[in-house]
């Protein structure tokens, strides 16, 4: 299976889900669907690194606190984000995002994050064996 993501609709929220053939790849690519409700994930250059790094109780609550993690790093570095590599062991995620500061004129941001909440929030594997994570984020 090809790990992806996509957008699903929540009231006036909007739902991100990352589906991958491992858990850090649908972390990975719920972190992707985050990028791309703020704008199209391709106009962002992966050029500067920042390390995140989180841990949690179960990998629902790993899942919000990684969500919180990057878009606390967008705001106070005012970047956007377009690539990712996570580890995780024993609910410790580690994890290198990569981006670049945000050109209004280039990226075009539509809205501004404020949250990942628990609303919609599961991580499972689903019966094809993709593992799949998501929750709604407050925009």
């Amino acid at each position: 299976m090809k790990a992806h993501w996509e957008h699903f609709r929540h009231g006036a929220d909007i739902g991100v889900r990352g589906i991958g053939p491992s858990l850090e790849a649908a972390f990975e690519q719920a972190a992707l669907a985050l990028t791309a409700v703020i704008c199209e994930p391709e106009r962002v250059r992966p050029e500067q690194p920042v390390e995140v790094r989180c841990s949690a109780p179960d990998a629902e609550f790993l899942l919000v606190d990684w969500l919180n993690a990057i878009i606390y790093e967008m705001a106070t570095r005012h970047m956007l984000f377009s690539r990712f590599s996570v580890h995780i062991t024993d609910l410790t995620l580690a994890a290198t995002l990569w981006g670049e500061p945000v050109e209004v004129a280039r990226h075009q941001p539509a809205v501004e994050i404020k949250g990942a909440t628990y609303t919609e929030l599961k991580v499972f594997r689903a019966a094809d064996g993709a593992w799949v994570a998501q929750c709604v984020v407050d925009v």
